[in-house]
């Protein structure tokens, strides 16, 4: 099966406009996460554990406008990150930025296309 898109981020120059600009215009749900200078975007329900609970929908995230998220970008999920990454390489793109944890959600990087598009990639710790 393909690996499927899971998450978008939004890179935004004011932050906080941005913010009530997607709650207000769609809905979406806003949560900041102190500290780290990131916002979740709630798009559709999720469980308790922060699942989403329609499959096919996604969520998504926004930060300030900065490398590696100065443009809209997807996030696609992979099964083996180290694969993947060796895949994009073979295929003519590069990684941006190198796997990181990111705690109860798994491991994620940057990588860029052959078109110099942006892309995440996230690998799940989850069970």
């Amino acid at each position: 099966m393909a690996d499927p898109v899971v998450h978008f981020e939004i890179p935004a120059d004011d932050v906080e406009r941005a913010q009530r600009f997607y709650a207000q215009s769609f809905g979406w749900k806003v949560n900041s996460i102190p500290g780290m200078g990131y916002t979740l975007f709630h798009t559709t329900a999720t469980t308790l554990d922060g699942m989403v609970q329609t499959p096919g929908n996604i969520n998504g995230g926004m930060a300030k406008r900065g490398a590696p998220i100065d443009r809209l970008l997807i996030t696609i999920q992979v099964q083996d990150m180290a694969k993947a990454l060796q895949g994009v390489k073979k295929s003519g793109g590069k990684t941006i930025r190198e796997p990181l944890p990111i705690p109860g959600v798994g491991i994620a990087a940057y990588v860029q296309d052959t078109e110099g598009n942006t892309l995440g990639l996230i690998q799940s710790t989850r069970p």
